[in-house]
């Protein structure tokens, strides 16, 4: 039994990770907008009402197919380390990691830039129609979300003690809001409201789109940002007070990029997905090993199924570590990991019994290589804000951790274009606000590692290798079939895959497919400091056969069951079978919600 319908419209379609944003995308279609209007607008929103997973000082890969000229292309928000950004500045620091929070971990914030060209060449709207939505929440205010007010409780000695600029756009009189509070954001509010009133005397709408660029990455923005940067040492992983290493120069000589994506062929449907600079490709190597599966007559749920589909993830995943990078200062050899006969080889490695270790494999007959790392460190049993600053995701360390990573969002419109994205990044726990913006910058640079001749090493002006995802699905004939994505950090591959798997191999209806029984495994390190992972795990949400359970703990997978409806928050869109529109959302922490009209 479903828990929500499958939404079917003639219009337009919507579906993000909070009900706000998909309500103000589906505004963006009143106003004669597109779909790539109405993803925008509730990208906005999302960095006004979800602050602890995402802001405009983070990142984005965005995956836009324009129905007129029939082609999928990408958007890259994901800015580049600084210029100061060297093995050396660190090494002088006494560091061999990038902290996980600070200000030594900001990037180039991409997704403000991403966003706004995706309007100017795609969309149809200004940018003040489309920004509307988030200065309403900001100014006039939202209902805070049960994880943004746990998260708040538990760094409220951190925003009141050191973090002050947090403290002043997230406390009240010293102390957190509840869950539900309504909270407001004023300062960023009056940001978009300048950089709209900013790019107003530009001549077309086009060149307001560009202006306010301008605005944000040249303009007061950036000087804000540089002038915190270049005189503040704040708090952060290391225990020490530190500066950070981004500058104006930095933001002023960036802008986002548009490339072409990386696809492969899985049965009649051709996947795009983003370059290596993302994990992107690995939703891809995981599809070509199990194209040599019949996971159809394995049966949903089997304990065939559960272990085929891990074994692939495991393969993937530990290319992933040792070659993806940002490909404009890496060799990475794409072509060599998506070979027929590489892909054959890997295969051949999947057994009866559960792997133990990480192995990576040596496309065009290259040697991998991967960073050594640390055992995993024991989690503290009374958690701290403390141990939540070394922590680089967005997680709320309590006697039971709540995960947060990211958010989604998917539109499509009557004539057949699709856009998603997975924006994230600038989250609250990561960094302190910037003075005068309202908020804070990303901290993606942590996913670079500080060794010489890694693909994914740290260089100045170089992408550290991220987890955003999304995908866009045609058929191979080139006709659109889904665009949609999910948060979950280094999961997103693997959630997104069970989703499609599902609607693929399993023939499920897409609501079904986001509904039904997820799992994943933590086999491989995550990007994240302190880059844990969990050799031979298998996490199984509730409702797996108690008989595939023990089936899989006797091929030796160490399995944990999860709550019921917990792992992953998959957001889709895309035509419907007879035209028009549908759209998905997953059910999962009673947040995601999909419109259509």
């Amino acid at each position: 039994m479903l828990s929500r319908p499958e939404l079917h419209g003639t219009f337009g379609a919507v579906s993000s990770t909070h009900w706000l944003a998909s309500a103000a995308g589906m505004a963006m279609f009143d106003r004669g907008g597109n779909a790539f209007d109405a993803a925008a607008a509730a990208a906005f929103v999302l960095q006004v009402v979800e602050p602890h997973l995402n802001g405009p000082g983070g990142d984005v890969p965005i995956l836009a197919y324009e129905a007129g000229a029939g082609r999928v292309t990408v958007l890259c928000g994901q800015g580049p380390l600084p210029e100061a950004a060297t093995p050396a500045a660190f090494a002088a620091l006494g560091l061999d990691a990038v902290p996980g929070s600070g200000l030594l971990p900001a990037c180039v914030p991409g997704v403000f830039g991403a966003w706004v060209r995706l309007l100017a060449e795609h969309g149809r709207l200004e940018i003040a129609d489309v920004l509307a939505p988030a200065i309403g929440y900001a100014e006039h205010g939202f209902p805070l979300l049960p994880k943004a007010a746990a998260m708040i409780d538990r760094l409220a000695p951190l925003f009141r003690d050191h973090w002050v600029s947090s403290g002043e756009t997230y406390l009240r009189g010293g102390l957190a809001p509840a869950s539900g509070e309504r909270v407001r954001n004023p300062a960023l509010a009056q940001v978009f409201r300048r950089i709209v009133a900013e790019a107003a005397p530009a001549k077309s709408r086009e060149a307001r789109c560009e202006a306010a660029i301008r605005a944000f990455y040249e303009g007061f923005v950036a000087e804000a940002v540089d002038k915190f940067f270049a005189g503040t040492e704040v708090l952060d992983a290391t225990g020490r007070h530190n500066r950070g290493l981004l500058t104006g120069t930095d933001l002023a000589t960036w802008r986002p990029a548009v490339e072409e994506p990386v696809t492969l062929s899985y049965r009649g449907r051709l996947v795009h997905k983003p370059g290596p600079w993302s994990q992107g490709p690995v939703f891809l190597q995981q599809l070509a090993l199990l194209s040599g599966f019949d996971l159809g007559a394995m049966g949903f749920g089997s304990a065939d199924h559960l272990h085929t589909v891990v074994e692939s993830a495991k393969l993937a995943f530990a290319d992933r570590e040792a070659w993806y990078g940002d490909p404009d200062h890496a060799d990475v050899p794409l072509a060599g990991l998506l070979d027929p006969a590489y892909t054959d080889a890997r295969r051949a490695l999947i057994g009866e019994a559960a792997s133990s270790g990480l192995r990576p494999g040596t496309p065009d007959k290259r040697a991998p290589w991967l960073p050594p790392l640390a055992d995993p460190p024991a989690p503290p049993e009374d958690p701290t804000w403390r141990d939540q600053l070394a922590n680089g995701l967005p997680t709320v360390l309590a006697a039971t951790v709540v995960r947060g990573d990211t958010t989604t969002v998917s539109a499509t419109d009557r004539d057949g274009n699709m856009v998603v994205a997975t924006p994230s990044g600038g989250w609250l726990s990561g960094s302190p606000v910037v003075p005068g913006l309202g908020f804070p910058l990303g901290t993606r640079g942590q996913m670079a590692w500080l060794v010489r001749g890694h693909n994914n090493g740290l260089a100045p002006g170089k992408r550290p290798r991220t987890t955003l995802s999304p995908t866009i699905v045609r058929t191979d004939d080139g006709r659109p079939c889904l665009a949609f994505g999910t948060p979950g950090g280094d999961r997103q591959d693997q959630w997104t895959l069970n989703f499609f798997l599902n609607h693929v191999d399993f023939g499920m209806p897409v609501q079904e497919a986001a509904e039904a029984l997820n799992f994943h495994t933590d086999h491989v390190p995550t990007s994240f400091l302190p880059r844990q992972f969990r050799p031979r795990s298998l996490t199984v949400e509730e409702g797996v056969a108690e008989e595939t359970a023990t089936e899989l703990r006797r091929r030796g997978h160490q399995v944990e069951l999860a709550a019921a409806q917990s792992l992953g928050q998959v957001c889709a869109t895309g035509p419907g079978p007879d035209g028009g529109v549908l759209a998905a959302s997953s059910p999962r922490g009673s947040q995601a919600y999909a419109v259509v009209r």
